[in-house]
């Protein structure tokens, strides 16, 4: 999951971020209007961490532009501003929810796990793949009911090589994904990763390809035995 965070306050936005992330989701940083409209063009997020004042183009007047764009994602708007006046300003301009600072991390993150359920209600609530079990919900994975002890970022390059079976992924397009656009790293890494999965996986007991290579082109996983 991808998560714009349009946020002025540089050491708040940090704070953010890095708690945000710790939750095993992708998150960009933009410090004002303008610059999240250029990263909204340029990505698909799944949920939008709006401050209500921004420099130049405000939280209020981004959130109504990009609803009269037909943009759906959920905007969960961070405010100071703790009248019913203000908040019925914000969820009129097509805000979801709203959080008033200073900041609780624990809200926080609750409100935006339940905003990100909202939107995906008819998601699978476990992931299986043969006898991998992936459950988004608890961060749970098993292979032949053994659990698998994953970093952050090996969880989710398996949540999405699952969300996608055979389609085969460029390792570009698994950073694109995965890693924030502020801090990618070199293709090398995604290697590391995919190793060190393959690793755990035949540990459990998967064959030694459940992840495949597909030469010059990507990976992908390897068929379902039937």
């Amino acid at each position: 999951m991808r998560i714009l965070l349009v946020e002025d306050d540089f050491n708040l936005a940090e704070t953010l971020a890095e708690a945000i992330t710790d939750q095993r989701y992708v998150v960009d940083v933009a410090n004002d209007g303008e610059s999240a409209l250029d990263y909204i063009k340029a990505l698909d997020y799944d949920l939008i961490l709006l401050d209500v004042m921004l420099p130049d183009l405000n939280g209020i007047d981004l959130c109504h532009k990009l609803r009269s764009q037909g943009h759906q994602m959920p905007i969960l708007m961070i405010t100071a501003l703790d009248t019913v006046s203000d908040k019925i300003t914000g969820l009129d301009a097509g805000a979801d929810d709203y959080i008033i600072k200073p900041v609780d991390l624990g809200e926080l993150l609750a409100r935006i796990r339940a905003l990100l359920r909202r939107g995906s209600t008819s998601a699978p609530p476990i992931l299986e793949w043969g006898e991998l079990q992936f459950n988004p919900s608890t961060y749970e994975v098993s292979y032949s009911e053994q659990p698998l002890r994953l970093t952050p970022k090996e969880y989710s390059i398996l949540e999405l090589l699952i969300r996608n079976g055979r389609r085969v992924l460029s390792r570009s397009v698994m950073i694109d994904s995965i890693w924030s656009l502020e801090d990618p790293p070199d293709e090398d890494t995604v290697k590391v990763h995919i190793r060190s999965l393959r690793q755990k996986l035949k540990a459990a007991g998967a064959s030694g390809d459940f992840i495949e290579t597909v030469h010059g082109l990507g990976y992908r996983l390897n068929k379902i035995e039937n």
